[in-house]
């Protein structure tokens, strides 16, 4: 089958390399010359682990390529992905559908033959029934449908997450389209991989439901790590205690700095407009939004506190940028409201992260970003985790203790224990969720 994917961000580049591995034909395209550029040089412009090796086999298999030609990629697909972003639209919070609305017509333009429409990025619940107005308002005589196919990928694993699915959602409204899409997937089929096929609306619905729950888990185990603080109790004890609990399980329960990165923030946003706009509140979701926010200034309050109540003049090492490990992606990361609080405050910034400079440098001006984790604690007074690397977590701690001016830890991830801190010399360790210790 041959398939078009309008959209190489990280949704859409995956999406595409992946599907050729299934054997299909995918062209990818992008407005974008200088993305273009990249892919056909063999590289690619996000970081996600084994992407570009997939790739390269895909392209020299002659399944994939990639384009900046529209009406070229049209040629003979049966599919045509939409991928492309809707950040939150300022002022309202809601999904910004500029990008959506706009391939939608111009697929409208440039298509000649049936084809099914298939809306991959994150929008609001009656989106894909707009798509189908714009398109018959662009084209009369065009023959399509229109499928929901939301995305589930997670940064980091996002290539298992596409071969190996939890579930994949289809959202259709004929007989034809579910045919198409079932040979999409026709390989998940065959590993009998959860298939659902709904209505367009449940579909829309389910990509923010889901991805709002885990944001309630998030949140709600951040909340029970700041009262586990007051009692003196370990949150990770009461997160294993917990996830234990089939109803409940393991996964986003583990306390941190607050959540981030390009779904959690924007869609729970858009979900409260949503419910807004029906006159529904969803006062969880509300509730969430806030509270993420809380958390994070919470752990500014926690590092000025291990700085003596003042950041002016301190050297400040922050070991991790990205909002989760194994991503280049610094979108709503807690890095972007913390370390600007340590900046704004008269610190002296140190920060390494393995795939964050790219996009960091940018972002947090005021900072010098360095190449490890000990030359970031080099004469500093302060160390901060703020990324769960695999690389920061088997630190020589005597090592980085010995070479601090002042050897206070904020561990905002529990990567390490008090324990841990102590005997390596640390005169203060925090974290998140546990009794604070203090030697000084």
């Amino acid at each position: 089958m041959k398939i078009a994917m309008l959209g190489t961000g990280y949704v859409g580049l995956v999406s595409g390399v992946c599907l050729s591995d299934f054997g299909h034909t995918v062209v990818c395209v992008d407005k974008d010359p200088r993305k273009i550029e990249i892919l056909n040089r063999g590289e690619t412009p996000i970081y996600e682990p084994g992407l570009q090796a997939l790739m390269a086999r895909n392209v020299d298999s002659g399944r994939l390529s990639f384009t900046g030609d529209l009406a070229a990629a049209l040629e003979g697909a049966e599919a045509v992905f939409i991928a492309v972003g809707t950040p939150t639209r300022r002022g309202d919070g809601h999904a910004d559908l500029t990008y959506v609305m706009g391939a939608a017509e111009e697929i409208a333009r440039l298509c000649k033959h049936y084809v099914v429409i298939v809306t991959k990025s994150t929008v609001p619940v009656g989106t894909n029934r707009k798509i189908r107005e714009v398109v018959a308002a662009a084209n009369p005589e065009l023959k399509f449908d229109v499928a929901s196919n939301p995305e589930f990928l997670r940064e980091g694993n996002a290539i298992d997450d596409f071969m190996k699915p939890d579930r994949v959602v289809v959202g259709v409204e004929t007989d034809r389209a579910a045919k198409v899409m079932a040979e999409l997937y026709r390989p998940l089929y065959l590993r009998d991989f959860p298939i659902v096929t709904t209505d367009l609306e449940s579909a829309e619905m389910i990509k923010y439901a889901a991805n709002a729950f885990l944001a309630t888990k998030i949140t709600f185990i951040n909340e029970i790590a700041a009262l586990c603080e007051k009692v003196g109790a370990d949150v990770k004890q009461v997160s294993k205690g917990m996830g234990l609990d089939g109803r409940i399980g393991k996964t986003f329960l583990h306390a941190g700095p607050g959540y981030g990165g390009s779904c959690f923030p924007k869609d729970t946003r858009a979900l409260a407009r949503i419910g807004q706009e029906h006159g529904q509140p969803l006062r969880i979701t509300e509730a969430v939004i806030e509270v993420n926010e809380e958390i994070k200034r919470r752990m500014i309050e926690k590092l000025r506190d291990l700085c003596n109540d003042s950041f002016n003049g301190k050297r400040v090492a922050v070991l991790g940028a990205t909002f989760k490990p194994n991503t280049d992606d610094m979108r709503e990361a807690p890095s972007l409201t913390i370390i600007p609080a340590l900046v704004g405050g008269g610190a002296h910034v140190s920060v390494t992260d393995p795939q964050g400079l790219r996009e960091g440098e940018a972002l947090l001006p005021g900072v010098t970003w360095v190449e490890d984790a000990y030359r970031a604690a080099e004469g500093a007074d302060l160390l901060v985790i703020l990324t769960e690397w695999n690389e920061f977590r088997a630190l020589d701690l005597a090592r980085l203790a010995g070479s601090m001016k002042t050897a206070h830890m904020a561990d905002l991830r529990n990567i390490y224990s008090a324990e841990d801190a102590r005997k390596a010399g640390f005169k203060r360790y925090d974290s998140v969720g546990r009794t604070q210790w203090a030697l000084d």
